[in-house]
Formats: C-alpha cells, structure tokens, sequence
C-alpha cells in the first residue's frame, strides 16, 4: 500500500478532491483528513489515532524490543539448572511471546500520545489553516489517484510513503 499525502487550501476543496476520490472507487475509510483543531471537517473523514499518533510504529518496535527481552529471559532460564531441564522450550516460546505481548503494549501507551512522526513537515501548513489529505492506495492505482487529485486541484504537490495498514477483512 501506497499513502498519498497532499495539502490541501480550505475545506471546500477538500470536499471536490474527496468527492472525486470517492467517485473513482476509493473507500471512505483509506481517505483522512487532518487539519488544526479551528477547522470543521464538516462531513470529511477525520484522520483517527493511528493517523494522528505514532501508535503502529511504537506498537511494532515494543513488540520486537519486547519479544528479544521475553527470548533472552528465556535463555536464562533454560541455563540455570535444574530448571533448564523441566521448562525446556515451552519456556522460551512462553518468555518471547509473553515479552512481545507486554512490550507491545507498553509501547502502545507510549505510541498513542505521540504525534506522528511523519507528518512534522507538515506541522506549520495545518497551524496555518491547510489540509493534509491522507489516501491510502494500492501501489498499482497510486498514479492514477493522483492524476484524478491533479485534475480536481492543479496546484497540487504530492509526496507519497510506503504503508502496511492493517488488512481489512473481505465483507
């Protein structure tokens, strides 16, 4: 997945760009819109908590922080005798996914009221009154997403980053 971003002038242009979106067959939920809290979205899709903080990147480096923590304490645990010989690998296998769980949850905390690292560049454009919009694409549509956003707004400036949003379940 490919994720679009684009600042936009006002909210009525957001409004064209997004209706145009929706039109060519992009879902409600892959458009997000941040701006500064004196903006209303009106009927535009607000950016949510993994948009707006650094929660899936924290989530991801507390569950590898914490799974290597959980992995060493297992080989420890297996190196003392005698209970090396009783917990064998159940141990392991336990002390990783056990340090994996909390690390990734201790890391969410953190993650959760972090803003989004990603987006600091553009920090002053939404304190002025921009709106960065947010699509997320298939890598195989990108382009033509961002001719449809080109020919609804022709001043537009894309930068594009490489996503792994979580997988939706088929309806």
């Amino acid at each position: 997945m490919e994720r679009i971003n684009l600042l936009l002038p006002d909210v009525h242009m957001a409004h064209r760009v997004v209706d145009r979106l929706l039109a060519a067959g992009v879902e409600w939920s892959d458009i997000h819109i941040l701006a500064n809290p004196n903006i209303s979205l009106e009927e535009l899709p607000d950016a949510d908590l993994p948009q707006k903080s650094d929660l899936l990147p924290a989530l991801a480096r507390g569950t590898a922080v914490g799974g290597l923590a959980g992995m060493v304490a297992g080989l420890v645990a297996l190196s003392l005798p005698p209970a090396g010989v009783v917990i064998a690998g159940g141990a392991l296998l336990g002390t990783t996914i056990g340090g994996a769980g909390v690390g990734a949850w201790a890391a969410a905390l953190v993650g959760v009221s972090v803003p989004n690292s990603q987006l600091n560049q553009y920090e002053d454009a939404i304190n002025r009154g921009e709106l960065l919009l947010l699509v997320d694409t298939p890598q195989e549509r990108e382009e033509e997403f961002k001719s449809l956003i080109a020919s609804e707004y022709s001043a537009a400036d894309f930068n594009s980053t490489h996503q792994n949003p979580p997988e939706r379940k088929p309806e």
